[in-house]
């Protein structure tokens, strides 16, 4: 199916940007990568008056050293998040994650700051954002804002930016030496998660002394398995306290139901796919 017609404009800055979504109002629509509004356009899903492409701002590409944490741009490529040792030295549980995240010729395309803002539920980045307490930087014409990864994610393929606001750039905290590991169950190759859980945890002589898992698709939007991390922490990283805590995964959650999975069925993959992910990540 062929799109609507829409005006398309390609700004040089993060500032032309922004003045360009406020002159389109709830009339505009942002392309990065093009891997999740591309089909939604053909499939008049969506019908924007005004597409902007941000593709052409050098200031949202690039991973940076910045002290206590790493800063990811919006138009970094999956591709390259995934090769930069910054991340795989102190973030490595959003390098696995990215792993998963559909095939090569979509990670070569699609971007990290993009799947952040899409805030499908499925996707497979939100629940590592959320498990590290990631910051979102957003700008608008009021200038830039830091949103916590908490507050960031609203509901279904919502966030808590307005029509005219911009996700500029991720900062991630350092989790170095950390052990990480994301696990996920699809029913195809390539297709969107049923369920994922992104686990890290830290170890000081065989004991487990913090853990930090976020789940994905197990609600609205993602969620933490804090449940499962108070049962984990002063216990030995052993096979059976691993089983035990992640028996209360599903705990505070609301899975959906439909045609992949009921909501039972997604509370047992919690389960399943945690004590996985621990064990994987803790090896």
């Amino acid at each position: 199916m062929i799109p609507t017609q829409f005006d398309y404009v390609a700004p040089a800055t993060v500032d032309d940007a922004v003045r360009e979504l406020a002159d389109a109002g709830d009339d505009g629509k942002v392309i990065a990568g093009g891997q999740s509004l591309l089909p939604v356009l053909r499939m008049r899903l969506a019908a924007p008056a005004k597409v902007i492409d941000i593709g052409r701002i050098p200031e949202l590409r690039g991973i940076r050293d910045d002290g206590d944490a790493i800063v990811i741009g919006a138009m970094t490529t999956h591709y390259e998040v995934q090769r930069d040792p910054l991340v795989r030295e102190h973030a490595l549980l959003i390098a696995t994650a990215t792993d998963t995240v559909a095939d090569p010729q979509v990670r070569h395309r699609g971007t990290f700051g993009g799947s952040i803002a899409h805030a499908d539920p499925a996707g497979d980045l939100l629940a590592p954002a959320l498990a590290m307490d990631a910051v979102m930087v957003v700008a608008g014409m009021d200038g830039r804002r830091s949103v916590p990864a908490s507050e960031f994610f609203v509901d279904y393929f919502t966030t808590s930016m307005n029509p005219a606001e911009l996700l500029v750039e991720v900062r991630v905290p350092k989790y170095t030496g950390w052990h990480a590991h994301y696990e996920k169950f699809h029913r195809v190759a390539q297709s969107w998660s049923m369920v994922g859980v992104a686990a890290m945890v830290r170890t000081d002589g065989g004991t487990i002394a913090e853990a930090r898992i976020g789940l994905t698709n197990m609600a609205a939007v993602p969620v933490r398995a804090r449940a499962v991390e108070q049962a984990l922490v002063g216990q030995a990283a052993t096979a059976e306290n691993i089983k035990a805590a992640a028996e209360h995964a599903a705990n505070g959650t609301s899975p959906a139901s439909d045609g992949n999975a009921d909501g039972e069925y997604r509370s047992h993959l919690a389960r399943v796919l945690t004590g996985r992910a621990l064990s994987a990540a803790i090896g």
